[in-house]
Order: structure tokens, then sequence, then C-alpha cells
């Protein structure tokens, strides 16, 4: 009996503790940039989508979710935040450079900082407690090997996305990919991870090359526009398109065995709702969140296209 009492009064002061970690405040400041393509419409779904999910599980919580054009704007939108009283700060930086004083400032408050996605060329502790990102290396790696494997003797053509860090990083992921193939790259131009931008580059490139391969762009809404720009020429030799993230007109053009794109490269918007729960745990359930947790940049083929196929997402 004594037994049975002291386990039920252990167990009365865990669940009070349960109950008032659930009961205190907190309020966690969401900063991302505006939906101006298909992923970062995404990101905008996910994070609005998590806010919602979160708060309900929490009473205590408020999640503030804030979306900004360009990186003035959400440097602007940080500090605004910061004003608010927020206990931590989740963003995902239009451009991160640009934006580390603002973070740091942040951070330096002790702030918990979680970093989605972009990160900036000095990407350690004194920026952010937690970084979130889709595997950029990878992502290019992936695709890399893809074309060398399919394709060994493969004239390409690449269409970047912004001149910032994580493009490098899937730039210099595909070059290792083709290493040591006969793969040969004809040009690389940015894009801009816009399908208008990518259809006008395209459209140089069919211009100025009377054969061309294959294609890798880093991005589906990119692939978007080079599909367009490829149909309004009238061009039969390129084999097919490899891009990238995981859309939802993309899986479904490779569960439907399109011949242009036979595979896609994953790189999930949803990684920022990621960042939002473990910024949460750490809050609510003070368990270790801090480092790097990076997702995977899985293939996506006819065989597993299925499962990652989300028709009612926005991207």
């Amino acid at each position: 009996m004594r037994k049975l009492m002291l386990g039920l009064a252990v167990a009365g002061v865990a669940f009070a503790g349960a109950a008032y970690a659930q009961d205190k405040n907190y309020t966690i400041g969401v900063s991302i940039p505006a939906a101006d393509h298909g992923w970062t419409s995404g990101v905008v779904f996910h994070a609005e989508r998590i806010a919602k999910k979160l708060m309900a599980e929490h009473p205590g919580l408020n999640v503030i979710v804030k979306t900004s054009p360009d990186a003035a704007t959400q440097a602007n939108a940080v500090q605004d935040l910061d004003t608010q009283g927020i206990d931590a700060l989740v963003i995902l930086p239009s451009d991160p450079d640009p934006l580390v004083n603002a973070i740091k400032e942040v951070k330096d408050k002790g702030k918990f900082v979680a970093l989605v996605d972009r990160a900036p060329s000095n990407n350690d502790n004194s920026v952010r407690d937690l970084y979130v990102a889709g595997n950029n290396p990878a992502l290019g790696e992936v695709a890399g090997k893809y074309i060398a494997e399919k394709t060994p003797n493969a004239e390409v053509v690449v269409i970047r996305g912004l001149p910032i860090p994580i493009d490098q990083q899937r730039q210099d992921g595909f070059d290792k990919g083709i290493a040591g193939s006969k793969v040969k790259v004809l040009d690389r131009q940015y894009g801009n991870w816009n399908r208008d931008d990518a259809f006008k580059v395209m459209q140089d490139y069919l211009t100025k090359y009377p054969k061309i391969d294959v294609v890798w762009c880093q991005d589906d809404d990119m692939a978007v526009g080079v599909l367009q720009a490829i149909e309004q020429a009238k061009r039969t030799d390129i084999q097919y398109v490899v891009a990238g993230a995981g859309s939802k007109d993309m899986v479904k053009k490779v569960m439907d065995g399109d011949k242009l794109i036979p595979v896609d490269v994953l790189y999930p918007p949803a990684m920022v709702g990621t960042a939002m729960e473990l910024t949460a745990a750490a809050l609510y359930d003070q368990v270790p969140v801090h480092g790097n947790y990076i997702l995977d940049a899985t293939l996506v083929t006819k065989e597993n296209a299925k499962n990652f196929y989300f028709p009612d997402s926005p991207f």
C-alpha cells in the first residue's frame, strides 16, 4: 500500500509538472519569405498550419507568423517580432547573410533561435540554436549521379537558383555527382527559383545550343518554365529534366511516367513545420534540440512516388 501511495504521489507531481509546463505562456515568432513562388507558398501554408496545431496543443502558446518579400523587410519583421516579446524565433531567411545581424540581436538576448533552410556563410551557434534544412549538397549530388548513370555522355544545361550559399552547395553537390563521368555541362545560368525567369533562361539555351540532352534545374517551379520553353520550341532532343523539391505537380508527372520528368528530388517546404515543432519542444518539454537537423534528399521515382504525393497541398 505504501508503495502504491508513493507511486501515486510521484505520478501526481509529474502530472502537475506537465500541467505547469502546458500552462506557461510562450510566444514563438516565425519569419518567412512571402509566397512569391510555389515552394515558398508551401512554406507559408505549412507555417500557418503548424502554428494552429501548436496553439491547439499548448493553450499558453502564441505563434506569430510574418511573411516578408525581401531581406530588408524581413529584418524589420524580425525586429518587430522581438519588440512583441517573443521567447523564440523560427526564421527562414529570404537571403541569410544580410539578416545575420537581426537574427543575432534576438539570439544575444537569450532567445531560442531556429534557422531554416538558408544558412548564412557562418552558420554556427552564435547565430542560432537549431538548424533545420533539406540536404542541399545531396540535392545536387543525387541529381548529378542520376544523370551520370542514366545518360553518361549527356550534354547538360544547368539552371541555378539565386546567388546565395545554398545554391552553391547544390551546385557543388551536382559537380560531385557527375565527377568521373563524361557528362558535359554546356552552360550554367541563374533562374532565381522562378518559373518565368527559368523560361527565359531555357529559351536562351534553346537558341544557343542545337543539341541538349538533359536539363538540371534546382527547383520544381523552374522546371515548369523549362517544360513550357521546350514545348513552345518543339524541341525533341531533350531527353529529360531533373528538378527538385517534391511539388505535387512534378511528383504526379513521375507517377504517371512522364517521359520528360522521370524523377524528382525531395526538398520539402514542410521543413519549417519541423523547426516549429522542435522549437515548441525546446520551450515546453525542455528536450535537447540544439544542433543540426538535416532531411534526406530522396530520389522520387515511379516506384515510390505515391509515398510523396499530397494532392491537397498548395505545392
